[in-house]
């Protein structure tokens, strides 16, 4: 696609002196005079770039153009490449490609491999060992009914498997622990409602657009979202478990009980998903307190030994 092409030529361009018409034509496929056709199409778009005639000829962009590279220093291009660097582990890779690049060209040429060695000491990676096969393909339709205003319409199954079927105004793509929600209005309950992307299918991006409502992009926040919920239990658990409770909590709620276990205070919420992941640690952790969630415990592993009988 042309404007694909004109796009990459920038950042090409923006990342070295000068590049010659033969290189870019290789780069991209195409042919010289191809090239040609693009500098020129983005010359009329007021973009100065320049060709160099002659054995050492090529073309550029005006060196006035470019960001100044002195504006970051080597450390901040390096922070800069590591957070994009997570993105790329959570958004299609040709989505970030670009940025990557325009980055990239801000590093000057003798700090280089310097750059690249800070940038590659730490590596996030935000995707989990087996996804949901659907979670990519729904938020390419998302961002794309985010970036046109289109309504979307989906199946959604709340915590007790029902489905209902909603229609929103997207609003915003929210990435927490781990998980991705859509924030948007529901025409259904007639107000700003937030959605579990695992949660959705038969997601369709409308052909009807939206005049965009004042957003609240605070909805997510502890004070509204699930502060209110938290609770402190009491954990008894295996010293093997430090690793895993240490992610979830400060290393101040854990104390030493014996020489196996540990005392834990930890955060929780009293839902489903609490429930099983206390579950998930099995003989190596007892509840302790509060009794409430004690039973809850109790509850559910006395059901467990109905299955298996």
């Amino acid at each position: 696609m042309k404007i694909d092409r004109l796009i990459s030529l920038i950042m090409v361009l923006l990342e070295h002196d000068k590049v010659s018409a033969t290189r870019l034509a290789e780069m991209f496929e195409v042919t010289p005079r191809t090239i040609y056709r693009d500098v020129e199409t983005l010359s009329r778009a007021g973009i100065p770039i320049t060709a160099y005639p002659g054995i050492h000829g090529g073309i550029s962009i005006m060196s006035q153009y470019k960001v100044d590279k002195k504006l970051f220093n080597p450390d901040d291009i390096a922070t800069l490449l590591i957070g994009l660097g997570s993105l790329s582990s959570t958004l299609l890779p040709n989505e970030i490609v670009g940025t990557l690049a325009k980055v990239k060209g801000l590093i000057p040429d003798k700090q280089r491999k310097d750059i690249d060695l800070k940038s590659n000491q730490i590596f996030i990676d935000l995707t989990s060992w087996a996804g949901n096969k659907n979670l990519s393909p729904n938020l390419e339709k998302i961002k794309s009914a985010l970036n046109a205003s289109n309504c979307l319409s989906f199946n959604y199954s709340d915590s007790n498997g029902k489905r209902t079927v909603r229609t929103i105004e997207p609003y915003q793509l929210v990435l927490k622990e781990g998980h991705w929600y859509i924030q948007g209005y529901c025409t259904k309950r007639q107000d700003f409602r937030i959605f579990k992307l695992y949660r959705i299918s038969a997601l369709e991006v409308l052909n009807n657009t939206f005049t965009p409502r004042p957003f609240n992009s605070k909805l997510m926040d502890d004070s509204c979202w699930i502060a209110s919920r938290i609770i402190t239990i009491k954990l008894l658990i295996d010293n093997s478990l430090r690793e895993q409770i240490a992610e979830r909590c400060s290393e101040e709620n854990i104390t030493s009980y014996d020489e196996h276990r540990l005392l834990v205070e930890l955060e929780f919420v009293d839902d489903e998903p609490g429930y099983q992941m206390l579950m998930s640690f099995g003989e190596r952790c007892e509840c302790l307190e509060p009794e409430h969630i004690r039973q809850g415990l109790i509850q559910r592993i006395e059901r467990m030994m109905k299955v298996y009988g």
